[in-house]
């Protein structure tokens, strides 16, 4: 039986988990929007499915719905999409002009715009309006420092007030935003930061997590001179009120920067549709970290599209994910300022002081959307913990999880101990387009282990080696989509003949984008993804590459080479290192101590390998290429392909049955 057989069998359920009543479907945005296609088009659309095919079957139809519909404000223009038969080359509004931050700073009132939350448990509040006055000082304290439209202004922060402030002032200027998470070590951000060359970096002096109080000053130390075209540092304290400064180069304290400038009105620069808004980063499997350039327009109307339309969410709502500024979750949540909604932030471990403090911050802001990962549904589940028995959640409406699949058990997990009457959203989309492909709508029925179905104006689908589509049922294949959608990447930075944009997603099926998960479309309509087809490990649902822990194995002096691939374990992924050791060295707790730790500061706690084996040889091409594939199939028991292709394929032998990888 295959993967694919056996997953089918378990989708087979007699009646939906969660069915959403008559009043909600009546009352939510996507039935409003429903109406509104049906009175421009003259069709009818009697449910989501009818609504989703109208929707990829007439694809500038259903854009320019959502610009009008969903609250664009800008210049949209005359043309919808231009080169709609081309995958990459299709262009959608492009005639139009916007400022993707004056979109999120529509509000103005009184009412909290951010509701923000330490692991300490210091909340602050800040209202719509103070948020705009705040934002306009840091245009005019950023604009002071020479910052233009088109400069890369990259954030070394937790998820706080001020990292949302720091992007909409660079937004604003037409200026592209980058971040990452404070966890990051000196090499990981060189990786990521040292290509795109920031004019500015903003940067907090330290952070809180698991209980304890971490630096990032010595880091920033440690960046600042590797950083080429670095002008300016803006250190935002957070875990003390006057960090020391010293050995840090042309740097200011944030409060220091904005203190001549008053609040006023923010002359926003218009942009083109495509101007390049976030970089965000892949996992870095075969190098450095590709830098993947998302553009203002796309990632606005996709966020629009899916706040309101598929999370019901708009003015009075407040939005709740956890997540980090290293995370394209963070980009995704900052969104819902664009339909008028309220964020609540946290920062810090979701497990300290217990398991209950995400649970009491929701409860305590009424949220309506708790967003989390998969993970985090199953170490609750593990710890028996019973949210619905503790805190009133009469308030929240919808629970999404993603960043791995959220298996079956976890679905029911949800129901019984976190709320029996509530919109579970299983999502998956990523890095690659900044939103998703498949995930949740207000109008269908939620079934046992399945994402609801595909996003509307995304032609997903599931392709068989050959590129044919796969029933619904019949077994699992790539997801890919079909037809052009805004939010796809405007390019990558440093691929000027745009050769790596290419390679990375239309190299496998003419015009079509394969985006590197393998999915099963149900007979329900819904889908189940069943983890990555590519060598991208996944630990936890953060997406990390093995070119990352091999920059920092090969720094401990007795390793000769190494590979790292995941394992399916426990409802996730946990990364596994082999090491082949130098002639007269032996892997022992020592060596393994110091590469966790060489690991853990280089790169991030997350590329830790939960397991590191010494193995004799490892299997490699014959031009010499390591086979990440070929050793994740024989630690998992699969059949390898493609073992002519290997220089040594007696060396997928030491992979077979290894006793370390049991428990």
């Amino acid at each position: 039986m295959t993967t694919g057989q056996s997953m089918k069998i378990q989708t087979v359920s007699a009646r939906p988990l969660w069915q959403p009543s008559p009043e909600r479907i009546k009352d939510s945005r996507l039935a409003g929007f429903m109406k509104k296609a049906e009175s421009r088009t003259g069709m009818r659309f009697p449910d989501y499915d009818a609504l989703w095919r109208w929707s990829v079957e007439d694809t500038e139809a259903f854009w320019d719905l959502v610009w009008d519909e969903c609250g664009m404000i800008g210049e949209k223009g005359k043309v919808i999409l231009a080169d709609s038969d081309k995958m990459p080359g299709a262009r959608f509004f492009p005639q139009a002009r916007i400022n993707y931050a004056e979109n999120l700073l529509r509000r103005r009132d009184d009412a909290p715009a951010l509701i923000f939350r330490d692991e300490k448990g210091a909340e602050r509040v800040i209202s719509f309006s103070e948020l705009h006055d705040l934002t306009s000082r840091w245009v005019q304290a950023l604009r002071a420092l020479g910052v233009e439209k088109g400069d890369r202004v990259a954030g070394f922060m937790p998820n706080m007030p001020e990292t949302i402030i720091a992007m909409l002032a660079a937004t604003a200027l037409g200026a592209v935003w980058s971040s990452a998470s404070p966890d990051f070590g000196v090499q990981g951000l060189l990786d990521r930061f040292g290509q795109i060359a920031p004019k500015i970096l903003i940067a907090t002096d330290g952070y809180y997590y698991n209980g304890k109080t971490l630096d990032c000053l010595d880091k920033v130390r440690a960046v600042q001179p590797q950083l080429g075209g670095l002008q300016k540092t803006i250190i935002v304290p957070f875990v003390a009120e006057n960090p020391d400064l010293s050995g840090l180069q042309d740097t200011v304290c944030a409060e220091d920067m904005i203190a001549p400038y008053a609040a006023g009105e923010i002359a926003f620069t218009p942009t083109e549709f495509n101007h390049p808004l976030f970089i965000m980063f892949s996992s870095g499997t075969t190098g450095v970290p590709k830098c993947i350039v998302h553009g203002a327009g796309g990632t606005l109307i996709q966020h629009l599209k899916e706040h309101q339309l598929h999370c019901d969410s708009g003015p009075g709502d407040r939005v709740f994910y956890f997540t980090t500024c290293g995370w394209m979750m963070w980009n995704w949540l900052v969104g819902a300022l664009a339909s008028g909604c309220t964020l609540l932030l946290f920062d810090g471990s979701p497990f300290f002081p217990s398991g209950h403090v995400l649970w009491d911050f929701a409860a305590r802001h009424k949220a309506t959307f708790f967003g989390t990962s998969a993970k985090y549904i199953d170490a609750l589940k593990a710890g028996n913990f019973r949210p619905m028995d503790t805190h009133d959640l009469s308030s929240i409406r919808t629970i999404a999880s993603t960043g791995s699949p959220l298996v079956h058990e976890s679905f029911d997990y949800v129901y019984a101990a976190i709320k029996s009457d509530v919109h579970l959203a299983s999502i998956s989309g990523g890095t690659d387009i900044v939103s998703c492909f498949v995930l949740g709508n207000p109008l269908s029925p939620v079934w046992r282990g399945e994402i609801q179905g595909p996003g509307l104006g995304m032609a997903v689908d599931a392709f068989d080696e050959g590129g044919k589509p796969i029933p619904p049922g019949a077994g699992s294949g790539e997801l890919v989509c079909t037809k052009p959608f805004p939010c796809m990447p405007v390019m990558f930075w440093n691929d000027e003949d745009g050769a790596k944009y290419k390679g990375a997603y239309f190299e496998r099926f003419e015009n079509v984008w394969c985006h590197g998960d393998w999915i099963e479309r149900t007979a329900h309509g819904g889908f189940i993804i069943h983890g990555r087809s590519d060598a991208t490990l996944n630990p936890g649902g953060v997406r990390i590459g093995t070119a990352e822990i091999y920059r920092q194995v090969e720094q401990i002096p007795e390793v000769l080479e190494s590979i790292a691939v995941g394992q399916d374990w426990d409802n996730d992924v946990r990364v596994i290192l082999f090491v082949r050791m130098k002639p007269g060295a032996a892997l022992n707790d020592d060596i393994r101590d110091r590469i966790k730790k060489q690991i853990r500061a280089g790169a991030s706690p997350r590329h830790v390998p939960a397991r590191i084996i010494e193995v004799a040889d490892i299997p490699r091409t014959k031009s010499g290429k390591i086979t990440e594939l070929a050793v994740r199939d024989i630690i998992h028991g699969r059949k390898v392909r493609n073992v002519e292709a290997l220089a040594n394929p007696d060396a997928l032998k030491l992979y077979e049955g290894l006793p370390e990888l049991q428990n």
